[in-house]
């Protein structure tokens, strides 16, 4: 792969706001990009701050209710701090007055939605959307903040179950479908297992807070009972250890899951995105033979043909490059002799020959595009955390 990004260097003038404020597909991920390469002298500061000038271009949206790490006035902000103190100074202190806004309306909403005895959307808690996602960035920025401190307390008290119709289920699982709408496919709701949209999102940050001595009141228990619930749908041990994307009312009423075998290996939802927050959570809490055991499961995943035949793009979200920047985190800190480390190579080699039967995403953008690809491939090949905590917003730095 060149050294440089093949995506544009100059933003597009006629952008909508959405796409402007966009960090999934927009000008603030491929902004992220260009501030990744000034600060590592392999781009240069006046293409970043195009970039910078075309996010902030268009009115900021920060509405709560239409926006999160990934759109609107945290996207960009996100972006923007990227490229160090003290740039962008200024701009970063009047987004944060409007972060700290959001994020406490939707604790306050959100307590009451859990005092009322409902059960939350997907977007209440999730990390693209959620309080998961604002208490990323806080974790990045703002650590030990109230704020942050807030986002822990109610993520807590997600984890606490909730009785419906006389059955308990997890405080995090939803009456709407995957899609977060409700759903004739989906009776009963379901519980969310993935890093984007589901419980292993909380774990991450949970755990990566604690790590950081970030804590509050009940979190390792907090933590301890994500992970035994992860222990209770895991089909398979060791290296054969999988989870299912989601888990439907049905499925929790049989205590078994009804899908034949692990789907797409991804960031997202796969057993690569839900190890690596398995790793955090052992670290936090100091427990080797978890962390051994989350690194199994990645590894068994990465040695399966079956698995990565699933893989279709070569995105962040959902490819190839996913894959190899969630590997790439998990051996940081699974020791220099673990296994994992021989997959790097291949991981590389793998994705370039998607890149080259296939050619690049359609998109420039972060997630989806070659932004993300980008990003992916040159950090997984140093051995230190990327200088603008780029992936910060994956919550695999952990």
């Amino acid at each position: 792969m060149r050294q440089r990004h093949s995506g544009p260097a100059i933003p597009r003038p006629d952008a909508e706001a959405w796409w402007r404020q966009s960090l999934y597909r927009g000008a603030a991920g491929i902004g992220l990009l260009h501030m990744e390469q000034a600060r590592m002298g392999i781009g240069d500061w006046h293409t970043a701050h195009l970039w910078a000038t075309a996010m902030t271009r268009a009115p900021l949206i920060a509405d709560p209710k239409a926006c999160g790490l990934y759109q609107g006035a945290p996207a960009v902000a996100f972006a923007l701090q990227a490229a160090g103190p003290p740039l962008y100074a200024k701009a970063l202190a009047t987004l944060d007055a409007h972060i700290t806004t959001m994020t406490l309306r939707l604790l306050e909403e959100a307590h009451e939605r859990i005092d009322r005895g409902q059960r939350p959307a997907l977007r209440e808690f999730d990390l693209i959307s959620g309080l998961t996602g604002l208490g990323a960035y806080l974790l990045r920025r703002h650590a030990g903040s109230e704020p942050l401190l807030g986002v822990l307390r109610y993520l807590v008290r997600l984890t606490e179950p909730l009785k419906t119709d006389g059955v308990e289920l997890p405080g995090w699982w939803s009456d709407n479908g995957p899609g977060d709408q409700p759903s004739t496919d989906w009776p009963g709701g379901h519980a969310n297992l993935g890093m984007a949209h589901g419980i292993a999102g909380p774990l991450a940050l949970l755990g990566a807070a604690m790590r950081h001595d970030n804590a509050v009141p009940g979190q390792a228990d907090a933590i301890g009972r994500i992970l035994g619930w992860l222990d209770l749908w895991r089909s398979g041990a060791g290296a054969r250890a999988w989870w299912p994307e989601t888990i439907s009312r049905q499925e929790h009423h049989e205590r078994a899951t009804r899908r034949p075998g692990p789907g797409r290996p991804s960031w997202c939802y796969g057993t690569p995105g839900l190890a690596r927050s398995q790793q955090i959570a052992a670290l936090a809490l100091g427990d080797p033979q978890r962390k051994q055991l989350a690194e199994e499961a990645l590894l068994g995943c990465l040695d399966d043909e079956r698995q990565l035949a699933q893989l279709t793009d070569a995105s962040l979200c959902h490819g190839w490059a996913g894959v190899l920047h969630t590997t790439w985190r998990t051996t940081t800190e699974a020791g220099g002799d673990s296994p994992l480390v021989e997959h790097l190579p291949r991981l590389h080699a793998r994705t370039e020959e998607h890149l080259r039967r296939h050619g690049p995403p359609p998109h420039d953008g972060l997630m989806d595009g070659t932004a993300g690809v980008f990003l992916a491939h040159h950090t997984s090949r140093g051995d230190t955390s990327p200088g603008s905590g780029w992936d910060a917003c994956l919550l695999l730095a952990g």
